[in-house]
């Protein structure tokens, strides 16, 4: 195995860069740092292997193997071909080559990809698939070519877990960075009034147990050549809960929403520690024991055009925050701010806005 530093690169949901950032460094990757859409540190593979196990907030995680300049698509050819190709990928594992050009001279990016997957084709001898698991990204940028490994495989929030979804869903790794810039670190109850599938709820209570999100995915790095079975399974340990006397709640008027809620929760492990139950926000009250966070997801009307009932909504769950819940902090995700307007909560300065499903949506924040 390489023991020399090399960048790796944190995807982020644009808009939930800097949280990510703070997670990396807590995680003890101490020299991450926010840059252009995501965050950058320096390690090696097992740093690769941890990063993809246990940041709850990256979408995928990219590790670069190389760069160099090149002004047109011969030099970009002669010099992927000197790549030490065996060293980064292995021969038998089939590789998908995908390029994106900026500010240069070579622009076309379906050449370059084509190039660079030539060159591994003939230097390697790996297969070159349109659907393989392993992904070689090109990015050429003022005539700087990096070339990257998407170590992850499918998407981050893909925990492995939540086969039932709710309309519009919250990302998992967008709720855990909406968590983090509430405060929450795994010590205190966390109620969501309109849970849908259950994100939130499921998402606090594995923090909660120290859970890591990927305990149960395969990741694209275990095709790799420095791919260590027995080190990895090391890494990975046990998948046993730390014990907490913490519940976590999810509250729904759908009953299919909750039913659905309960089943993810089951398949995560954290049944035991969440309870989901069918109601509607008016009738909502603060759980026994010491007070906590509520976050909430609910509709912002975007694709539905009529916001009166909306606002109704909303000015209903501010009236039941402010009267039941003392001493609760809030959280409310909408794309509108006179929805979150209309719950009469007094919010703290706001966040950088944050794309979910092509919307740009804001978390509001407030203490009760």
């Amino acid at each position: 195995m390489n023991p020399t530093p090399f960048d790796i690169y944190l995807v982020a949901t644009p808009g939930l860069e800097a949280p990510l950032a703070e997670e990396a460094r807590a995680a003890g990757f101490a020299n991450a740092v926010v840059t252009d859409g995501g965050v950058l540190f320096s390690g090696t593979w097992p740093d690769v292997w941890r990063a993809n196990l246990e940041l709850r907030g990256a979408t995928r995680i990219l590790a670069r193997v190389a760069s160099f300049r090149a002004m047109h698509l011969a030099q970009l050819d002669k010099r992927a071909r000197k790549l030490p190709w065996a060293e980064i990928l292995s021969p038998d594992v089939p590789v998908h080559v995908e390029a994106s050009c900026k500010r240069s001279r070579i622009y076309h990016a379906g050449a370059a990809a084509q190039r660079v997957a030539k060159a591994i084709a003939e230097e390697l001898g790996a297969p070159i698939a349109e659907d393989a698991a392993l992904r070689v990204m090109v990015r050429i940028e003022d005539d700087l070519v990096t070339i990257s490994l998407d170590t992850t495989g499918e998407s981050l929030h893909k925990r492995g877990f939540k086969e039932g979804v709710a309309k519009a869903p919250m990302r998992e790794t967008m709720a855990a960075m909406f968590l983090r810039q509430c405060g929450y670190t795994g010590t205190e109850p966390v109620l969501d009034p309109m849970c849908g599938s259950g994100t939130f709820v499921i998402e606090a209570a594995e923090i909660a147990l120290g859970l890591n999100p990927g305990r149960t995915r395969t990741f694209a790095f275990e095709l790799l050549p420095c791919f260590n079975a027995a080190a990895w399974q090391s890494l990975r340990g046990t998948t046993a809960a730390n014990p907490v006397d913490l519940r976590f709640y999810g509250f729904d008027r759908d009953a299919g929403a909750i039913r659905m809620a309960g089943e993810n929760a089951t398949r995560a492990g954290v049944a035991g520690h969440t309870s989901f139950t069918q109601q509607s926000v008016e009738d909502l009250t603060p759980p026994d024991g010491p007070p906590g966070l509520v976050i909430v997801n609910p509709p912002y009307g975007t694709r539905i055009g009529n916001k009166g009932p909306l606002i109704g909504l909303h000015r209903t769950l501010g009236t039941v925050l402010k009267t039941r819940f003392a001493g609760w902090r809030v959280g409310i995700i909408t794309a509108d701010k006179q929805l979150a307007q209309a719950t009469g909560l007094r919010f703290e300065p706001p966040l950088p806005t944050v794309l979910h499903g092509g919307i740009r949506v804001a978390l509001y924040r407030a203490n009760i």
